[in-house]
């Protein structure tokens, strides 16, 4: 039996919006294409590569010189929900704990720190 999108594996772009690292969908997909994010230690080129849930996820954002974020994915995204439904969505192993990243850590749209 064929596995089913949303259910067993979901589209590396869908989930990236989902997850509100960008505002569109396009843009997730920009990010993949510019070479920006490695899933389970591999570059990823395709918008379309299949996510699960237990991949590991290496995001470079803002350049050679920005932050470096690594996820674990701990569920599928129903829809693009509050910010808050989108940080249940993968465990922040960047910043060395086994909680989903705090409100205020940065980088996800509608989450970023002030600049002070």
């Amino acid at each position: 039996m064929a596995e089913a999108e949303d259910r067993d594996w979901q589209r590396l772009d869908k989930w990236l919006w989902c997850a509100r690292v960008a505002k569109t969908r396009a843009d997730c997909a920009r990010l993949i294409e510019a070479r920006r994010l490695r899933l389970n230690r591999q570059p990823v080129d395709k918008a379309h590569a299949r996510l699960r849930p237990g991949d590991v996820i290496t995001l470079a954002l803002g350049g050679r010189n920005g932050p470096l974020k690594v996820w674990r994915i701990l569920a599928l995204a129903e829809r693009r929900g509050p910010a808050p439904e989108a940080r249940a969505l993968y465990e922040d192993l960047s910043e060395g704990g086994a909680t989903p990243a705090p409100p205020g850590s940065g980088d996800i749209e509608g989450d970023t720190p002030d600049d002070t």
